[in-house]
């Protein structure tokens, strides 16, 4: 019996056995949206974060793990929650947050004089002590009967430089 397909160049068969597999559902040129950081979702972060001489003052990347955080839920600084705000997967920024978006200027009314006889024996300056409502407050000398203290933030008065990539995506 005679063979009654005729005999095609390899290439064209190779281009109709690709275009079988696509109608067939094999690689879906559809390409799959990357998950864009909406309202309510939780995110996971790396970042990196330095001040305006280029230090640095904290790191996910140094622990070693993701930050984790719902966005607009409070849970970080207006400026940091705004900046990942509608990134995607993948996608890294590099944002720089004036002091208001973050920690608030320093407000040396939070420079308080406190009795000696309310702090724990031994205290030095440099020392952080937990304030009664759970703030933590830096010890900046010892005076006698007398211990001044900072409850600034210590990043309060500074613009804080973040370079931040989104790892993760969960629906909020």
């Amino acid at each position: 019996m005679p063979n009654r397909w005729p005999r095609l160049p390899l290439t064209i068969l190779a281009a109709l056995a690709a275009l079988t597999l696509a109608a067939c559902g094999g690689d879906d040129p559809t390409p799959t949206p990357p998950q864009v950081a909406g309202e309510g979702a939780t995110v996971s972060v790396h970042y990196v974060g330095t001040l305006d001489d280029g230090s640095q003052f904290d790191s996910s990347r140094t622990r070693g793990q993701p930050f984790t955080f719902t966005l607009s839920e409070g849970q970080v600084i207006t400026g940091f929650d705004q900046a990942v705000l509608g990134m995607a997967v993948g996608e890294t920024t590099t944002v720089r947050i004036p002091p208001e978006q973050a920690y608030g200027e320093r407000n040396e009314a939070l420079v308080l004089e406190i009795p000696r006889a309310n702090a724990p024996s031994g205290v030095v300056a440099g020392d952080v002590l937990q304030l009664l409502n759970g703030q933590p407050a830096t010890v900046l000398e010892v005076r006698g009967e007398v211990i001044v203290i900072d409850a600034n933030h210590r990043l309060a008065g500074q613009a804080l430089t973040f370079e931040i990539e989104l790892v993760e995506v969960e629906a909020g």
